[in-house]
């Protein structure tokens, strides 16, 4: 397995960078967990959700220069858009 040097912009992991296994496309994951054990009994584990953004080099050529990973304190699932489902909105079931 190849991995691959990915800086982490925001939340606690901010300015580190860490080897993140690529697939077979040599992409990184679009989502990345980071689990936090409970400290104490009373309270539940905690998980830190990083998106995968791609770095941009120049304003008039942005040519792809990599990936980095950017912090989403809202913890959003995302998931897959399809044309056929709709996101869940106040007051509306979802589907």
């Amino acid at each position: 397995m190849r991995s691959e040097n990915t800086p982490f912009v925001g939340g606690p992991l901010d300015g580190r960078v860490l080897p993140v296994l690529v697939g077979p496309t040599g992409h990184p994951p679009k989502i990345y967990r980071v689990p936090v054990p409970a400290p104490t009994e009373d309270t539940p584990p905690t998980v830190h959700i990083y998106r995968r953004v791609s770095v941009v080099a120049g304003r008039r050529l942005p040519l792809h220069r990599g990936w980095r990973y950017e912090y989403d304190p809202d913890g959003d699932p995302g998931g897959p858009k399809w044309p056929w489902s709709r996101r869940a909105t106040p007051g509306r079931p979802p589907g």
